[in-house]
């Protein structure tokens, strides 16, 4: 008997976007706070590196988080 495999994806937050909501999505799946993964982002800017192109390859290659609810839901996006 095989155990229950989590869901290990991660997808671009619907209800967390400021941008591309690829941070939203982060902290979704990490359980921490969106504001907490756009901090550390804008802080590792002041780092040399490539952060805003992997921002950028992420948005390109990570999905929108599936629909869920009715479009009368409060949160339907």
């Amino acid at each position: 008997m095989r155990p229950k495999q989590r869901e290990d994806k991660v997808y671009r937050s619907r209800r967390h976007k400021v941008i591309a909501g690829v941070c939203g999505g982060i902290a979704e799946r990490m359980g921490w706070s969106p504001n907490l993964v756009r901090l550390l982002f804008v802080l590792s800017c002041i780092l040399p590196g490539p952060q805003f192109i992997i921002y950028l390859l992420m948005w390109i290659f990570i999905r929108k988080a599936p629909v869920t609810g009715s479009p009368t839901a409060p949160y339907y996006q």
